[in-house]
């Protein structure tokens, strides 16, 4: 669904600016390129706009305020990553790569790799995660990478998604996998925990990594009307049940990155999780994360190790 809404305003923005330079060039080239141009400007001033509301929401918050030079270069790397993602990866290329679950030559064996399942965040889709999808296969790691559908809909109703990719990688290695969640999807791997609590989930899932997820809400979600939006509001009625309903030791399964440049997560602290492994990434911000080639590789790095 997504790709098809993204491929959408690709072609409506692109038709809607050809048509605007031919009817406004023979008038004037200088207002038909001006007209242009504030198109394409949109996108940075919606960067610009988050990133001021999370530099004034993090002048108070425990973690380092990101330095002007970090912002820069946040504010430069994340107008590339929405362009690469929003604009490529997910409408032109989400199946690019498919999903991987070798079989084993004996029912039943366990695999001696483990397996990952991928969960997207808000606006996304499996595209998001190409950059990680050759390498994890290159190293054997059996991997799901799911999409998340309604995609405006409660965060509840991506449970069986989770359940289903979980399942199937289980079964392809013989072993609970490792989830990997950007964003949102870091809350949906906790709906899905709470969902199954009652059947022991924490020993159907070894690991779980989140990447800019909002475990305390975000202040910019007190600007969304979607269902998942305001779930993820900051002390919304969702996520205070979703609290209370955790066992203590859940968070020891966690290990969240973080940023003090994640336009779209913040106050930056928002990103922990209390109890779980806190794994700070100075300088970048949201839609970078999920790209970040340094992140990918420490990722990896766990995943050999576990």
């Amino acid at each position: 669904m997504i790709a098809r809404i993204q491929k959408f305003w690709i072609l409506s923005t692109l038709l809607g600016t050809a048509g605007w330079l031919l009817w406004a060039w023979p008038l004037s080239p200088v207002v038909a390129l001006a007209g242009a141009g504030l198109t394409w400007l949109m996108l940075p001033l919606m960067l610009g706009l988050q990133f001021f509301l999370m530099q004034r929401a993090n002048r108070s918050d425990p973690v380092p305020r990101a330095s002007a030079l970090q912002l820069w270069r946040a504010g430069a790397a994340e107008w590339g990553a929405m362009l690469c993602v929003f604009g490529w990866r997910q409408p032109f290329r989400s199946r690019a790569v498919p999903d991987w679950l070798p079989t084993s030559a004996t029912p039943g064996q366990r695999s001696s790799v483990r397996g990952v399942v991928l969960v997207h965040g808000l606006l996304c889709n499996r595209g998001v995660w190409l950059p990680w999808l050759e390498p994890l296969r290159a190293r054997g790691h059996a991997f799901v990478a799911v999409n998340l559908e309604p995609v405006l809909g409660p965060i509840d109703d991506y449970v069986s998604l989770i359940e289903d990719a979980v399942q199937r990688v289980t079964q392809a290695t013989g072993q609970a996998p490792v989830l990997i969640c950007h964003s949102m999807g870091g809350m949906a791997a906790r709906a899905w925990l709470r969902a199954y609590q009652a059947s022991h989930a924490e020993a159907r899932v070894h690991r779980v990594i989140t990447l800019g997820t909002p475990h305390g809400g975000t202040e910019l979600a007190r600007y969304s009307q979607a269902a998942n939006g305001q779930q993820m509001r900051r002390a919304s009625d969702w996520l205070r049940e979703l609290q209370r309903s955790e066992p203590p030791k859940r968070a020891a399964l966690f290990t969240c990155w973080y940023s003090n440049c994640d336009n779209l997560v913040f106050p930056a602290s928002t990103g922990l999780l209390p109890g779980a492994e806190a794994r700070f990434l100075p300088g970048v911000a949201h839609v970078q994360m999920a790209s970040h080639a340094p992140l990918i590789s420490t990722c990896l790095e766990i995943l050999q190790r576990d």
